[in-house]
């Protein structure tokens, strides 16, 4: 690579860190968001209570993430930007293997223009944006890396190491089953059986490293498959949806959405970049089906199919850079101009820097407004001040952030709203043999909406049996139990 090109490159990485630390640093109210929230509770009982994942509180996530948590909870205590720093550096890194990776397959100027579509696209908020200490960070670099490895490999270690690469990324995620199938087949279409070969016993000794980190630590294996794979696909799990539901929400983040931006270029970046295009295709329309297999369609999710649109993207730049003989930097101009629009929460970010005060909200009258993560955080500190340390305290639904600055223990371990039949057997078996001392029921009507008949009538009734009404702040009424 020229000294220029390396440069650009590094203005490029530079340019993006500053831009996703303007969104991600200043978002949701420098608070934890709901899901950080879940995962740095169990991250913390991990590693200060001795309450390892699974046991210590449930989430249908991989303990890699929680270790990521447990650690920013012991080096820092109660923090949001420690998880969401080294996320977008991980964004960052993996900007860097996509250029890379077009790079190899198309040369310098579509290496460049990938980078730069693809930096662009992860700040904007139908990409989810600011939510960047999610799994599908960690997913996407090792998928980015291990893609990397592979077209640069010389011999069977390189194969291997692409695999293991591979096998980080499905400990972190297990939709990057999709795109490591993409790799097989693609080795497998290019008669490369060894390859295959070589690559899958790499993908077997990363899955080992999620396994040894198990054993090591008192994970339940049990317990690791029904959280993260088995229980997610049961009735009341997050992906129950209906087919309209899953429709409508596939036409809102696929087609009316700035996604569709991209399409009309990596049509043509399929047509114009014969040099491995199937794979690109493959990993695309994988990792596309992976998001359809789930059928949650959250804003993070569109994440994993940004890297093979960003190549073939970059890769149709290229074609027309050089065929009409225009400037790349030109090239850049009109896209920063259709895609930077997109990014809202940088727009609206601009605001705090400026001092902007966020409105005040009225509470303790209808209609109960659901209170923003800031103002949870200081219901958690009263929360803190006004019970002991070795306290149980039920937050009931829309609490993470209460449960997680307070920094007081649930009695179960299923502190979300979890509603599998699993998850409601052991909630009820939990709150029956360990009595909160405090218990938080919300008023607003995402309760009411969101969270099953029985469980709500559950904790009315025990509430009713040994408690009193303490107080209502922020639209929770708190409960005490009764001496």
């Amino acid at each position: 690579m020229q000294p220029n090109q390396i440069r650009k490159l590094w203005y490029l990485l530079i340019l993006f860190t500053a831009w996703q630390l303007t969104i991600t640093l200043l978002s949701d109210g420098f608070v934890l968001s709901f899901d950080e929230s879940i995962w740095h509770y169990i991250g913390r009982n991990w590693f200060k209570n001795g309450l390892v994942p699974y046991n210590g509180g449930t989430d249908n996530k991989s303990p890699l993430i929680f270790a990521i948590f447990g650690i920013s909870d012991w080096l820092f205590g109660v923090n949001y930007w420690f998880p969401r720093v080294l996320a977008t550096l991980c964004q960052t890194a993996g900007i860097y293997y996509l250029f890379r990776i077009a790079q190899k397959v198309a040369g310098e100027k579509a290496a460049l223009a990938a980078a730069f579509c693809y930096g662009i696209t992860l700040l904007w908020h139908a990409t989810g944006s600011r939510f960047v200490a999610f799994t599908e960070t960690y997913e996407v670099l090792f998928l980015l890396m291990a893609i990397n490895r592979y077209l640069r490999s010389c011999k069977n270690t390189d194969l291997v190491l692409s695999g293991i690469l591979a096998g980080l990324a499905l400990d972190f995620r297990l939709s990057a089953a999709f795109v490591v199938l993409a790799m097989v087949v693609y080795m497998l279409g290019r008669k490369k059986l060894l390859d295959a070969g070589w690559f899958s016993v790499g993908v077997i000794m990363g899955l080992a490293v999620l396994l040894m980190v198990c054993v090591l630590a008192g994970i339940n294996i049990h317990d690791l498959g029904l959280n993260m794979l088995t229980d997610n696909f049961s009735r009341g799990s997050a992906t129950d949806h209906s087919m309209a539901y899953k429709l409508r929400s596939l036409l809102s983040k696929f087609i009316y959405s700035p996604m569709a931006m991209l399409y009309p270029l990596t049509i043509v970046g399929f047509f114009v970049r014969k040099q491995h295009a199937a794979l690109f295709i493959l990993w695309l329309v994988l990792a596309f089906t992976a998001i359809n297999f789930i059928g949650i369609y959250d804003v993070v999710h569109l994440k994993e199919v940004l890297p093979p649109l960003a190549i073939l993207n970059g890769c149709a730049v290229a074609y027309f850079t050089s065929k009409y003989k225009l400037q790349l930097r030109y090239a850049l101009l009109i896209i920063a101009g259709l895609f930077v629009p997109r990014m809202s929460e940088a727009l609206r970010n601009a605001s705090i820097l400026l001092g902007e005060a966020p409105p005040k909200l009225s509470y303790g009258q209808p209609p109960y407004i659901n209170p923003p993560e800031g103002d949870r955080k200081l219901l958690a500190k009263w929360v803190r001040d006004n019970t002991k340390p070795t306290d149980l305290v039920l937050v009931h639904s829309f609490g993470t952030q209460v449960q997680v600055y307070s920094e007081r223990v649930s009695p179960s371990i299923y502190f979300n709203i979890t509603q599998t039949s699993v998850a409601k057997a052991r909630f009820k078996q939990d709150l029956q043999q360990k009595k909160p001392a405090m218990i938080l029921v919300p008023l607003f009507p995402e309760y009411d909406n969101l969270v099953d008949a029985d469980l709500r009538m559950f904790v009315k009734q025990m509430v009713e049996r040994g408690y009193y009404l303490d107080r209502c702040m922020y639209n929770y009424q708190i409960y005490r139990l009764r001496k």
